[in-house]
């Protein structure tokens, strides 16, 4: 079964052809990062103006990298949430004009949902129940994986995701739009004893997360006590690479502790990690080193941002699991739980 997947949660335009769920033929994403830079974050109006004017580019992009034609496709797969309304309605109702045109079905697929299936996308055989985690600018969370579709949630963010944490912090620092990269490549020159930081705790709740306290720690350590984010640096410049190295470790520290303590008192035996932060090299390599056997999966490194493959690729087993495509009622969300409450 050859599926179009089509991604528009945000800031990246991209769309995907993928065979049976797993083999990935093209793979084709416009990002418009460049575009809001100058704006340390993303502009949604200028995101959805930019949808518009490259989904079609980008979907015939996509059929001519695959070397496949529109009357091959025998399904369409498009992020249906969490996202933008506006990005999401666009790519939505591109789904459901092509599933007319051509005659075919189309399902909504939960993007972050999808983010954990990135990581399956290259295994022959994947063992559940696992444990999944989603790190990215927008959704931080940990959920136990039963099956694709069936998940309990664990713990999530009381506040900013932890990639938002990143991009507020390299905004202290002076440095570029996205703020994960910056940050990571300025750890790299840093020494992070210099500074301490303390990761959040929230009571009686064990696998949440809190990076707001991180952040203030951040701001007071490089602006003073009595501060705002208005404020000049009282640090001096080669500081900035301590900075940057001691938030990362924290920040990160955080994450893998948790994270493999959960996997072990719900009786997981693998991670599966989702979401840009994923990309982060630091944080692989404090898995590698803490994981005593736990097996830790990655996505590949095209599949970590948004990307239109594991849409398409998810999309296949939502398909093949309810035998029927999506109505044309329905509608895009900006927010949608993986399960019931947290446990």
């Amino acid at each position: 079964m050859l599926v179009l997947g089509i991604e528009t949660s945000c800031d990246e335009t991209a769309c995907a052809i993928v065979r049976d769920g797993r083999e990935i033929l093209s793979n084709v994403i416009y990002s418009q990062t460049e575009l809001h830079t100058p704006f340390g974050g993303v502009f949604p109006e200028l995101a959805c103006r930019k949808h518009v004017d490259t989904l079609i580019p980008i979907i015939e992009a996509s059929l001519k990298q695959a070397g496949v034609t529109a009357e091959a496709i025998d399904l369409i797969a498009v992020a249906r949430g969490p996202g933008l309304i506006g990005a999401l309605l666009i790519g939505l109702n591109a789904a459901k004009a092509l599933s007319l045109a051509w005659e075919i079905p189309y399902v909504g697929v939960n993007h972050v949902e999808a983010h954990l299936y990135a990581a399956m996308m290259p295994l022959a055989q994947v063992t559940l129940p696992a444990l999944g985690l989603v790190i990215s600018g927008g959704h931080t969370f940990m959920v136990k994986m039963h099956e694709l579709g069936n998940y309990t949630l664990l713990g999530t963010t009381q506040d900013d995701a932890i990639g938002e944490a990143f991009d507020k912090v390299a905004a202290m620092l002076g440095l570029p739009y996205p703020g994960g990269p910056a940050i990571e490549a300025l750890a790299k020159q840093g020494d992070p004893t210099r500074f301490r930081f303390r990761a959040g705790r929230v009571k009686d709740a064990p696998w949440d997360f809190s990076f707001s306290g991180l952040k203030t720690n951040v701001l007071y350590a490089v602006k003073g006590q009595s501060s705002s984010k208005h404020s000049p640096l009282k640090i001096r410049e080669e500081e900035k690479a301590d900075v940057a190295a001691a938030f990362q470790k924290t920040a990160l520290q955080d994450v893998v502790q948790k994270s493999l303590a959960a996997a072990r008192a719900w009786d997981c035996q693998s991670i599966f990690v989702g979401g840009g932060v994923s990309n982060n090299n630091y944080l692989r390599e404090l898995f590698e080193e803490q994981r005593q056997g736990v097996t830790v999966h990655f996505p590949p490194r095209l599949l970590t941002l948004d990307n239109a493959a594991m849409i398409a690729g998810l999309g296949y087993h939502l398909y093949r699991k309810r035998s029927a495509g999506d109505p044309f009622t329905l509608e895009p969300l900006t927010r949608i739980p993986l399960d019931s409450p947290k446990i």
